[in-house]
C-alpha cells in the first residue's frame, strides 16, 4: 500500500521536480528505503471470499486471520502488534487481514461477534481464537502454539 502511494507520488512529479539520480545523488536516510522483506509478504488483505478460500483455507502454512474494522480503536492497536510478531516468524505463519465491513459474509461464517477477533487456522480448520487486545508476549505464545514451536 505504501509502495503504491509512493509510486503514484513519484509518477505525478513533473520532469523538472524529479529527484536527482546518479552516484552523487543524496541517498534516502536509513530505514526509509522501500523493500519486500518477508514481513511484508507474510501479511495480506483478503479481497473476497474466493481469495480467502485460496490464500487462507487452502494454504499449507498456518494462517492467523485478523478480523478488524477501520472504526475500531482496539483493532488499530492490535493490528500492528500482530503484524510485527508474525513478521518475526520469518514465513512460518502468514497473516490475513479481513475488514468486517467489506467482508460481512466471512465475519458471519466464522461467527465473529466482536472486533478485533483473531483466528488461528491450520489446514483450513480454526484451531484457536481470541477476541480483544493482547500484548506481544501473549501474541508470540499464540503463534508458537499454532506453528508448534
Amino acid at each position: 500500500m505504501a509502495q503504491r502511494l509512493a509510486l503514484r507520488q513519484l509518477l505525478s512529479l513533473t520532469p523538472r521536480t524529479l529527484p536527482p539520480r546518479g552516484p552523487l545523488a543524496p541517498r534516502a536516510p536509513p530505514g526509509r528505503a522501500f523493500g519486500t522483506s518477508a514481513g511484508c509478504r507474510s501479511t495480506f488483505n483478503v479481497q473476497d471470499g474466493s481469495d480467502f478460500q485460496d490464500r487462507v483455507v487452502n494454504n499449507p502454512k498456518p494462517v492467523v486471520v485478523d478480523f478488524h474494522a477501520q472504526w475500531c480503536g482496539p483493532c488499530k492497536i492490535l493490528g500492528p502488534r500482530l503484524e510485527k510478531v508474525v513478521a518475526k516468524q520469518e514465513g512460518k505463519v502468514l497473516m490475513a487481514k479481513v475488514d468486517i465491513d467489506d467482508h460481512t459474509d466471512l465475519a458471519i461464517e466464522y461467527e465473529v461477534s466482536a472486533v478485533p477477533t483473531v483466528l488461528a487456522m491450520k489446514n483450513g480448520d480454526v484451531v484457536d481464537k481470541f477476541v480483544g487486545i493482547k500484548d506481544e508476549d501473549q501474541l508470540e505464545a499464540f503463534l508458537k502454539k499454532l506453528i508448534g514451536a
